[in-house]
């Protein structure tokens, strides 16, 4: 893996927990079936050109998990473009969707996936309860 991805992948986790921290959550913890999930998704986005929770093939996340053997997925967030860290947690914690997927108490862990390429980069991140 690219040292970025590891790097950012490990950002977003912690600012995901101070966030947590700061609004009466436990902390997630990283899982690598999650991220290995959310790698996938954000490459796939990149790649065939499309920016949606449903693939072209019509998978939606819990599909996408299911086909990976993954039985506990909350909830997924993407974005597409910001170029650090702190600018997509800043971008989600804006967003009332995404932001209650961050602050949703019943979530245990935690995978980031990120592509970074011209036009992007794209972002996802899989809930785990």
């Amino acid at each position: 893996m690219d040292a970025r991805v590891a790097d950012a992948q490990g950002q977003v986790l912690a600012l995901v927990n101070a966030q947590r921290a700061a609004h009466g959550c436990g902390a997630l913890t990283g899982s690598a079936q999650l991220n290995q999930l959310a790698e996938s998704y954000s490459t796939e986005m990149a790649v065939e050109g499309f920016f949606s929770h449903t693939d072209p093939a019509g998978r939606t996340p819990w599909d996408r998990a299911r086909a990976m053997g993954i039985t506990d997925l909350g909830g997924e967030n993407i974005a597409m473009g910001q170029p650090t860290p702190q600018a997509v947690m800043t971008a989600w914690m804006n967003s009332p969707r995404h932001r209650a997927n961050i602050l949703n108490c019943a979530y245990h862990s935690l995978g980031v996936g990120v592509y970074y390429a011209g036009g992007g980069p794209w972002w996802t991140e899989d809930f785990g309860t």
